[in-house]
């Protein structure tokens, strides 16, 4: 539900409206052809785009952007307000004659291919209720066709998580849909939504500004879509693995063809192309924006070498094959030229952030130091694709420097700083106390410095949370930043802060699907409760565990000792096991681990304290965790 403040909103300042008003002069506004090419092929919109679950919950609402048309107001930068209107636009579009798309139901796009005698589907959105309402639509306009195959482009959840509302598992497992990925998909998936899921949760609902109002001074979306939907997450194990670059299959009689493209956007992804259409399918590695290096709601960081490597590879394979690129989110790009000017240019800003920023680490300047002076070539500035709506140069350009040298930058007094809660109020006694610090900031935000602003009151919050006056500014200051913010995840960031401090800590909107810890191997499941122990807790257990997973008959030791449970497949010995725990099932290790030992499909043998003291030392992650405040 989002969160409005009306009435505490604050307009932007004169700052915010002159660097506005000079953005408006320095980026090519006269250049409409992406809104050309975002309306081309269009058939027919959903009136109204309001998408519930099955008991009337509202998981997704395109028409709350109503309000991107006309002029950019003056607390949107107005790159953003442009990309954010684009992205807005929703309905059922013909990418080519057989190929097309819904845009504009989720995060990101689904593509239905024409096949012999049904349909193939791309990417089946975020939730089961989104993917059903597009197929609904593209059927309604081009008849009742079976799915006869789902391919998942790479294994971030807004390209798996609605396959429920296109296919059905039975279905799968009967042979009538075959499931397409990339090879170390299904690991990729789980390993990132669970791992450190809760982490990223949190984070995400900064990043995407999931309790936000809609609208001018609230969240206008994230750049590479609007919003992810809240629906059913579920996803199903592919059928079919693809493995290598120049790899074929025919499915329902169309021919496709693969590139390989791990490491790069996601952990596991590939590109496609079908011969019969002449188009070209990029997934998310070719999108209108500058991309994220490292996610702000974090992840593994990326690799822009590699990355713009792929890029040239599908140049030289495929460009001169292709009428049409299209990919996971946005619209797509018509003609050879424009295919082989686009995918270009969007290899050159992968490249150039790579090259550039090691060449200056190896100057020896910092990664803060190059993102505060790196400079773009012009033709990527100039390019609306290769802006920084979802990804930013600057922490772009930090990631790099994070891959290759890693958080310290090499000064010694850098090496072992204070943590905020004790660095805050040495700061703050220094500076002459509280007021003097908010003086400070309110000179400081008086002169439109709001990043200095946001430094000195970041730690005064963490001296004092309760002083009302720094709480205030800080929101206030927050505010700002993300009026003047390009990069729509930054704006969300900056704008959930401020929500925040103004109206309490709104927690984790979404939480991690059991559909995806059913896809957890024994390995991963072990993995988990390996970084659920207490480490301190359990330094003086000396525990062995026999676990038996009944449903396929295999065996793990668990042994846990100094705070560190390990796990080995091996038959099972309740000679010299303490306990030894049968589980009907791979979750029911889960529910165990939540305290639950007394659900049928457990069967406990030996010392059964052993198990409550490896239960006991088992921590719970925190979904609400503070962010702005100590």
């Amino acid at each position: 539900m989002a969160i409005s403040a009306d009435m505490q909103n604050n307009p932007p300042t004169p700052t915010i409206e002159a660097a506005h008003r000079e953005h408006l002069g320095a980026l090519p506004f006269d250049d409409t052809r992406d809104f050309a090419d975002a309306d081309r092929g269009f058939i027919a919109a959903q009136q109204p785009c309001v998408i519930k679950a099955a008991d009337g919950r509202v998981v997704w609402d395109n028409d709350a952007y109503a309000f991107l048309n006309g002029e950019a107001p003056t607390s949107v930068h107005p790159s953003l307000w442009r990309q954010s209107a684009l992205v807005a636009k929703q309905g059922l579009y013909e990418v080519v004659e057989g190929i097309y798309q819904v845009r504009g139901f989720d995060l990101s796009n689904i593509t239905f291919v024409e096949g012999d005698t049904g349909i193939i589907v791309i990417d089946p959105l975020v939730s089961t209720e989104t993917a059903a309402a597009a197929l609904a639509l593209y059927r309604q306009h081009r008849g009742d066709r079976a799915v006869r195959a789902v391919i998942y482009t790479h294994s971030h959840v807004d390209h798996f998580g609605g396959v429920l509302g296109v296919t059905t598992q039975a279905d799968v497992d009967a042979g009538k849909v075959a499931v397409l990925a990339p090879e170390g998909f299904t690991e990729h998936a789980v390993q990132e939504n669970v791992y450190a899921g809760t982490a990223m949760a949190r984070r995400a609902g900064y990043m995407y500004g999931a309790v936000l109002e809609r609208g001018p001074r609230g969240q206008v979306g994230c750049g590479l879509g609007q919003t992810p939907s809240t629906g059913e997450v579920a996803i199903i194990v592919p059928t079919l693995d693809i493995c290598e670059t120049g790899e074929t299959h025919t499915i329902d009689g169309v021919e496709i063809e693969f590139q390989m493209a791990p490491g790069t956007e996601a952990p596991a992804e590939m590109h496609f192309y079908f011969p019969r259409f002449r188009a070209l399918c990029m997934a998310e590695n070719a999108t209108h924006n500058l991309h994220n290096l490292l996610t702000l709601r974090g992840a593994l960081v990326r690799d822009p070498h590699g990355w713009a490597g792929y890029l040239t590879e599908a140049i030289d394979t495929f460009a001169d094959r292709a009428d049409v690129v299209f990919a996971s989110h946005h619209w797509p790009t018509w003609g050879r030229d424009r295919i082989v000017e686009f995918l270009s240019l969007q290899r050159d800003l992968y490249a150039y952030l790579h090259d550039q920023t090691l060449r200056q680490l190896n100057q020896g300047y910092t990664g803060i130091e190059i993102a505060e002076t790196f400079a773009m070539p012009p033709a990527l500035e100039q390019a609306w694709h290769a802006r920084g709506y979802y990804g930013s140069v600057s922490h772009n350009v930090k990631a790099v420097y994070q891959r290759y040298m890693g958080w310290f930058d090499g000064n010694p007094a850098r090496l072992w700083p204070h943590p905020p809660e004790a660095i805050g109020p040495r700061y703050v006694a220094a500076m002459g106390g509280l007021d003097r610090v908010v003086e400070i900031a309110r000179e400081a935000f008086g002169d439109g410095d709001f990043r200095w602003a946001a430094t000195l009151l970041d730690h005064a919050m963490f001296t004092d949370e309760n002083h009302a006056g720094a709480r205030q500014l800080y929101a206030d200051t927050l505010e700002q930043l993300a009026y003047g913010s390009e990069t729509a995840t930054w704006r969300n960031f900056f704008l959930a802060g401020c929500t925040e401090l103004r109206d309490g800590n709104f927690g984790t909107p979404t939480a991690t699907s059991m559909a995806m810890a059913a896809q957890l191997s024994p390995e991963q499941m072990f993995d988990l409760l390996a970084i659920s122990v207490d480490g301190p807790r359990a330094w003086d257990l000396d525990l062995t565990v026999d676990v038996v997973f009944l449903d396929v008959d295999t065996n793990y030791r668990l042994s846990l000792r100094n705070g560190v449970l390990v796990y080995r497949k091996t038959p099972a010995d309740e000679s010299t096991a303490q306990v030894t725990l049968r589980l009907a099932t791979k979750l029911r290790l889960l529910a165990l681990a939540a305290g639950d030992n007394t659900s049928p499909g457990l069967e406990i043998t030996g010392d059964a304290s052993v198990l409550e003291s490896l239960v006991g030392v088992l921590d719970r992650p925190d979904p609400g965790f503070n962010i702005v405040t100590p």
